[in-house]
């Protein structure tokens, strides 16, 4: 080995230290630390050494693809993404950076499909009402809005919104939370309904594509939340003429344009029009055939569905027929995507990628699934097994199929129930899954020792309970429902909602205007109106355990929550201490504000 080849090993040598992960976490935060404190062209020279040295760096990538993308150059940004999501397919954020650069480019379809993908994530933990408020003619919209009838919005503002693609995504995808937000949607369907009403009649030109798109998405939008948006007579007025005519017109096979049918769709479900099965015959562009694939192919689908559903055991408590009742008429919760709908990696593959056979095969039952969505992450932890999913209501067991038959996925059986009546099924479970049913039932004591009978000796039950503690707020609400003599319609629980929005500085409010629950009818009704709800504490739950000899195996929560309770007790490593997390909520009555979510095993 002659001198130069040394030089060249222990050169390599020396460059290969350099890519120590501690070295290449440094270089990217210095050029992160560049790049927001503006010095651009140093942050991206400092992203091509990273680069250099380390190639298939996400963050790196994304980071020069920001760089790119501040100095307006989207092709090269557009490449740097691409090559950050092959590194990184379920990084919402990149997801979100792409399609910006995309929609800028005016390539719709690709943001679209990006977009998309980014809401289904998670967008990396934020909420998606931070992001509709990147645009500045959204946060114009909603200031005037929150000003008043002062602040009235105009054709001219609505423009400049409707070519806003992630807001006709998030509008479609996913349930908008946040009282500003919604007054400005809300009057923003006033506004489309009256342009609607003059294309209708012809005393206007025809809306463009771009507008007809924000139309349809906001009635997505207000189905998805089952037309919780408050509305004025007159408004209701415009919107039975639009409805009659929508509905005259399908009589006499007339024409019915995209507009029309969305103004309807913002205040009335598709699938109650008479005829309009048949518009899923017409040829609709993108956003109309959404709007009609929503409100009227899913609703036909699901009441096919009701209908084949098989019937485990009768239901003829009298508290289990009226929980059932509720949710028949408002299934919860509803659901729209999954990031394996999407299109972003197979449930179970955090990678995507089929199962390998060798995981395990347990059988689970999901005692009251509801609208499914907690069957959808139990199939993502075990692809392999095989699910029985009860539930009372057809409507929501219905709506369960639908979005299973959408994502493609097998091994999961559903079935009408009541666990009250289950112990005669003749089936046992390696795992129980009840979370935010047995305080529904009648007597969830009893429901509880039912689904014990049901578990396999090493098997394991997972139960989501209420906090006495931590549902003061809603306790509050629903003596407000009880004192006003509130019906659990919507009209009523519009009533409810006004009353909460008005008085949002008050504390005891704040955190319910913050769940999703309070943005659409059938969480509200869930959240304030339901017909059964019993509420526990950690010394109940600790009884619970001590009597059926059962061993604690720990709450589900926030890694925060988790480290706060580790501070609050650094003399114990047992997360299982039951006094010691009744004393924690004590501290911290919000700490189970979800539920008490734990797991269970016979001793």
């Amino acid at each position: 080995m002659n001198r130069s080849q040394r030089r060249a090993i222990i050169a390599r040598e020396k460059s290969d230290a350099g890519d120590a992960p501690t070295d290449l976490a440094a270089l990217f935060a210095e050029a992160n630390r560049a790049f927001h404190e503006g010095k651009s062209a140093a942050a991206e020279v400092i992203c091509k050494r990273l680069l250099a040295r380390a190639p298939a760096h996400a963050a790196g990538l994304n980071l020069l693809g920001l760089i790119h993308q501040a100095a307006g150059r989207h092709r090269p940004a557009i490449k740097m993404f691409a090559k950050a999501l092959s590194v990184a397919e379920l990084d919402a954020a990149i997801h979100y950076n792409i399609a910006s650069s995309y929609q800028i480019s005016e390539q719709p379809a690709d943001a679209t499909t990006h977009f998309e993908r980014a809401i289904a994530l998670g967008l990396s933990g934020k909420n998606i009402e931070h992001f509709i408020l990147q645009n500045p003619h959204v946060i114009e919209g909603v200031q005037r809005a929150m000003d008043g009838p002062a602040g009235q919005l105009g054709i001219p503002h609505i423009a400049k919104i409707a070519n806003d693609i992630f807001l006709q995504c998030a509008l479609r995808l996913n349930l908008i939370r946040g009282v500003p937000l919604e007054i400005f949607l809300t009057r923003l369907r006033t506004l489309l309904l009256g342009i609607a009403g003059a294309d209708a009649d012809g005393s206007s030109s025809p809306a463009d594509a771009a507008l007809a798109a924000l139309c349809c998405a906001l009635a997505q939008q207000c189905f998805i939340n089952e037309y919780v948006f408050a509305h004025g007579d007159e408004e209701l007025r415009q919107a039975n003429r639009l409805r009659d005519t929508l509905r005259q017109r399908l009589s006499e096979r007339g024409q019915v344009t995209p507009l029309l049918l969305a103004a309807v769709a913002a205040y009335f479900p598709l699938h109650l029009v008479p005829g309009s099965a048949s518009l899923l015959a017409g040829g609709w562009p993108d956003h109309a055939a959404r709007l009609l694939r929503q409100q009227v192919s899913e609703p036909l689908e699901e009441a096919d569905d009701g209908r084949a559903i098989a019937a485990l055991t009768q239901i003829d408590d009298p508290v289990s027929i009226a929980v059932m009742q509720q949710y028949e008429e408002n299934p919860y919760p509803r659901w729209i995507l999954h990031p394996h709908i999407a299109g972003c990696g197979a449930l179970g593959q955090p990678g995507g990628g089929s199962a390998t056979g060798s995981e395990p095969e347990p059988d689970i039952l999901v005692a009251g699934c509801g609208t499914g969505k907690h069957v959808f992450d139990i199939v993502q932890q075990w692809p392999r097994a095989r699910v029985l999913a009860i539930d009372l209501s057809r409507a929501s067991l219905a709506y369960a199929r639908r979005k299973t038959r959408e994502a493609g996925l097998a091994g999961i059986e559903y079935a009408q129930a009541d666990i009250l009546k289950l112990a005669g099924c003749g089936r046992t479970f390696d795992r129980i899954e009840s979370v935010g049913v047995l305080h529904h039932l009648k007597e969830p004591h009893t429901a509880w020792r039912v689904l014990l009978s049901l578990l396999k000796s090493n098997g394991v039950m997972r139960i989501g309970l209420y906090s006495e503690l931590a549902r003061r707020a809603v306790v509050e609400g629903r003596a407000l429902v009880a004192g006003r003599g509130l019906l659990p319609t919507a009209q009523g629980i519009r009533a409810l909602r006004h009353t909460l929005m008005r008085d949002d500085n008050e504390l005891r409010w704040k955190a319910l205007l913050d769940t999703n629950d309070f943005y659409s009818v059938s969480g509200c009704r869930d959240l304030f109106f339901n017909v059964m709800e019993h509420r526990f504490t950690i010394p109940q739950i600790a009884t619970l355990l001590d009597e059926d000899r059962l061993s604690f195996l720990g709450f589900d929560l926030p890694p925060a929550t988790v480290a706060k309770f580790v501070e609050q007790f650094p003399e114990t490593d047992d997360l299982t201490n039951l006094a010691h997390w009744h004393a924690f909520e004590a501290a911290n009555p919000l700490a189970f504000r979800h539920m008490y979510v734990f797991s269970v095993r016979r001793r």
